[in-house]
């Protein structure tokens, strides 16, 4: 029964500005109904791009758009290339043990190539993971310890780039605290890599 799981390629390429001071991380997007638009943190519950806007416009609902009842595409792809952000996921390839959207049950077949993303971002010297699943899946592909959640680490890559490695809490409505808290975390983060 196991080996019929079927194994899902992501969904989405890399965002990958070419002024990128930092690269984001989730795991692997939900399944396709839960989408809200066709990039990364599509689900309307999930608090991702509410962080990115009371961060960066002093509005949770900044890039959200009531009227559509879905995010707005090209203001997020505007903010992230002016601001120097990129985002991908660890998991290139995954089995979902249980028919839903939790790292829980996520099995990642195929992680992300880091070395050949980052050789596409000479500027990029920090990497945030949003969640344990994919700070732990990081961690394998670098040789490094996961970070505490909020903390980083120093370490350097196979390409002799020094980075710093975050871990950052998970924006899933799951994972018990306040949205405030959370941008507060990614705040000092973004801080820390001199975006905001």
């Amino acid at each position: 029964m196991y080996n019929e799981i079927p194994i899902e390629e992501h969904p989405f390429e890399p965002f990958l500005p070419d002024n990128a001071k930092i690269l984001i991380m989730g795991t692997f997007p939900p399944k396709s109904q839960r989408w809200s638009m066709d990039f990364y943190y599509p689900n309307k519950i999930n608090d991702f791009w509410r962080i990115i806007g009371l961060i960066f416009m002093s509005d949770k609902n900044a890039l959200y758009d009531f009227g559509k009842n879905t995010f707005r595409l090209d203001s997020i792809k505007t903010l992230l290339c002016e601001k120097g952000i990129a985002l991908s996921d660890t998991g290139k390839a995954v089995k979902r043990l249980r028919d839903n959207a939790s790292d829980k049950y996520l099995e990642i077949v195929t992680p992300i190539d880091i070395d050949n993303i980052l050789s596409k971002m000479p500027d990029c010297h920090a990497l945030a993971t949003t969640g344990e699943k994919a700070g732990q899946t990081l961690a394998d592909i670098t040789g490094t310890e996961c970070p505490a959640i909020g903390k980083s680490i120093q370490t350097t890559l196979k390409d002799g780039r020094n980075v710093k490695i975050y871990r950052m809490p998970s924006t899933s409505r799951a994972y018990p605290l306040a949205l405030e808290k959370k941008a507060e975390i990614y705040k000092q983060m973004f801080h820390d890599a001199g975006i905001v």
